[in-house]
Parts: structure tokens; C-alpha cells; sequence
């Protein structure tokens, strides 16, 4: 992977802090992550996942993933998982690899969608899993685009895209990756997108 000039943690105290504020009071912001940029709200917050469905033109029923830099915030989705299971999420993480583990009705709908998983991603984009501690939790993170459209992958793209409809954006860079997260099937093992 090329070495990224990530700005230091505490040149991002700001922009955090920003940033944990807009998605508190219900606000749709854009991060970078591992490869493009996300657009991310609160999980919890009905209105803000609806706001950015609508942004991204993107239907209810597919679901969302769960993002954070903090394995411990997917606790109550990991606690029922076999050792197997566990270990096999364990060599993957943190990293670019989105799991797709059952929800046992733990997840509000307009996170799952019609799925019985749900997919989390333990990140290890610095920006990004710094912001998920400091919000206290996981945040939903989708690629920065329309439907249809490619994935932002720089922030001018993103602002291109949304203009002045988000209430963040920021972050510094993504982390270079040219592959999007590879999404593995935890039940079966099956891998359903590749990285």
C-alpha cells in the first residue's frame, strides 16, 4: 500500500469534533475510508438514515454497513458467534473486510434492510476509526456517490456530487486502496463481493 500523509491525530481534533456534533444532531456527514469516501450518519437515528438513503438514491431493502474503529461497539452482534466464527473475523480485523454476521433482530430495519445480517466493518482508517470512538459507537458508512454513479474517491468528487447537502465533510485522505472492502458471509464463508 503507498504511504499516505494522514494528518496527525491531533490536527483532528476539530474536524472530529465537527464531525461528532453533525452526526449527534442528526446530520449526514462524508469521511474518508480504506478506499473512497463514505457518506455516514447515526445508526439509532431513523430520520438521518432516511436522509441519507435519499441522498445516495438508495432503496431501504439492500442495508447498510455498521463501521466503527472499535470492536468492542459490535459486542452485542459478536457475543453469540461460535469461537470459530470469531477467530475468523479476529484475522481480518481491523482492516478492509466487511462481515456479514447475523442480526437476531439486534439491528433497526432501516439498517438491516430485509436481511437477516447485518454488515460490519472494523476499520482501520485512522480518520475514521478515531471518529467512531469519539462519537461512542458505530456509524453507518456507504460509498460517497449517487446510484450509479463511481464512488467517490476525493473530496472534491464528493462535494461535486453533494454540494452544500452535507453537514461535514472532511477528514484528510482516503487510504489508498483501489479495491472497495471485500464483504465475506460469516455463516457459509462465502466471499460475496471481493477486495
Amino acid at each position: 500500500m503507498p504511504e499516505q500523509n494522514f494528518p496527525t491525530p491531533h490536527r483532528w481534533g476539530m474536524s472530529i469534533a465537527s464531525a461528532v456534533r453533525a452526526l449527534a444532531s442528526g446530520g449526514v456527514i462524508a469521511h474518508p475510508t480504506e478506499s473512497v469516501w463514505g457518506l455516514a450518519c447515526d445508526p439509532n437515528n431513523p430520520d438521518a438514515v432516511a436522509r441519507l438513503l435519499r441522498l445516495k438514491r438508495r432503496p431501504m431493502e439492500k442495508g447498510l454497513i455498521l463501521v466503527s474503529g472499535d470492536q468492542h461497539h459490535f459486542d452485542p452482534l459478536l457475543h453469540n458467534l461460535t469461537g470459530d466464527q470469531r477467530a475468523r473475523i479476529d484475522e481480518t480485523w481491523p482492516g478492509p473486510v466487511t462481515w456479514l454476521v447475523p442480526h437476531f433482530d439486534q439491528v433497526p430495519p432501516w439498517v438491516s434492510g430485509i436481511h437477516h445480517s447485518v454488515a460490519l466493518r472494523h476499520t482501520d482508517h485512522p480518520f475514521t476509526a478515531a471518529l467512531t470512538r469519539a462519537f461512542g459507537g458505530a456509524i453507518v458508512s456507504t460509498s460517497a456517490n449517487p446510484g450509479g454513479c463511481q464512488p467517490a474517491r476525493h473530496k472534491f468528487q464528493v462535494l461535486r456530487y453533494f454540494g452544500d447537502t452535507l453537514d461535514f465533510v472532511g477528514g484528510g485522505n482516503t487510504g489508498g486502496r483501489r479495491a472497495p472492502s471485500e464483504i465475506r458471509e460469516l455463516v457459509s464463508g462465502r466471499i460475496v463481493r471481493a477486495g
